[in-house]
């Protein structure tokens, strides 16, 4: 039986996940305000390059292109109708490119609704929308499954519910801390990454996010709470910029990003990567950094 991601993360040592998504394929030509989710139907070929790109630059797992893969966010693409087909050919398509090397997470994101009573998205219809996704991610055969840059914890328990009605495999969960600490819903490190475990997510951590140095505060904050919890780090490159040619630049280099995921290590992560802005030198930077 080949090794499973929580047979690796049994064993000493770091791993390394993959950078920016969304960012990396406007690079390649994806337009502003067009869903990534597009391009596994039209340009499949690209998806298929960023992961190779990742691979190559020393990834240990990627993350499928499905962040926006519910229902709720693909009807925006007008792909509502298609939400198992599009999830289950993401898979296939990081698949073509691991071929066995590297593991592949179904990437979950936020549904991008406000759950109520703030929201009109009930806590029963966003574990629907989720476990509608997640079957499709099961069907394509990922390793696990990766929720991430979430806000809200009773969004993340309606992720976890909703893999959990579809699937057994692992949870990754992450939230995004961009509020001095705090999620944009208020939520601490320390209540974040207490929940998160006992809800059965078995890596937890944080994702985007502002600043380096706040990413490495948080994940000191939830090793403090939860020493026992498997931690993950993937910030930003920094915050967006819009350069003289109104293009979006991130302005972190890799090396900055290698030094900061050491900092991460030290403070008990034992999963780092990129989110936003971050591309395969910066990947290749963090894998040398704490692969030697």
């Amino acid at each position: 039986m080949p090794e499973t991601i929580l047979e690796r993360l049994s064993r000493p040592g770091v791993l390394v996940a993959d950078g920016a998504t969304g960012t990396n394929l406007q690079q390649m030509g994806l337009a502003r305000g067009v869903a990534p989710e597009m391009w596994i139907m039209e340009r499949p070929e690209a998806i298929r390059a960023l992961h190779r790109s990742f691979l190559e630059a020393g990834s240990d797992y990627v993350l499928t292109c499905t962040f926006g893969g519910t229902r709720l966010r693909l009807r925006h693409a007008g792909l509502e109708d298609r939400v198992v087909e599009v999830n289950r050919r993401a898979v296939e398509l990081a698949r073509a490119e691991t071929d066995g090397r590297a593991f592949v997470a179904g990437d979950i994101g936020p549904t991008g609704e406000l759950l109520d009573p703030l929201g009109e998205l009930s806590y029963e219809g966003a574990v629907e929308a989720f476990a509608e996704q997640a079957q499709g991610l099961a069907e394509g055969g990922v390793d696990m499954f990766s929720i991430e840059t979430m806000s809200d914890l009773r969004e993340v328990q309606a992720a976890i519910e909703g893999v959990r009605r579809v699937s057994n495999l692992p949870i990754f969960a992450t939230m995004t801390f961009d509020m001095g600490g705090f999620t944009m819903m208020g939520v601490k490190p320390a209540d974040a990454v207490n929940a998160m475990v006992d809800w059965g997510a078995a890596v937890v951590g944080a994702n985007c996010g502002r600043a380096l140095d706040e990413m490495e505060t948080v994940i000191a904050a939830m090793h403090a709470a939860r020493p026992d919890a498997l931690l993950i780090a993937k910030p930003n490159a920094g915050l967006p910029e819009i350069a003289d040619d109104d293009s979006i630049v991130y302005k972190v280099t890799p090396e900055e990003m290698a030094d900061y995921a050491r900092r991460y290590v030290r403070q008990g992560a034992r999963v780092v990567g990129g989110c936003c802005g971050s591309t395969a030198r910066h990947v290749a930077a963090i894998a040398k950094a704490v692969k030697g």
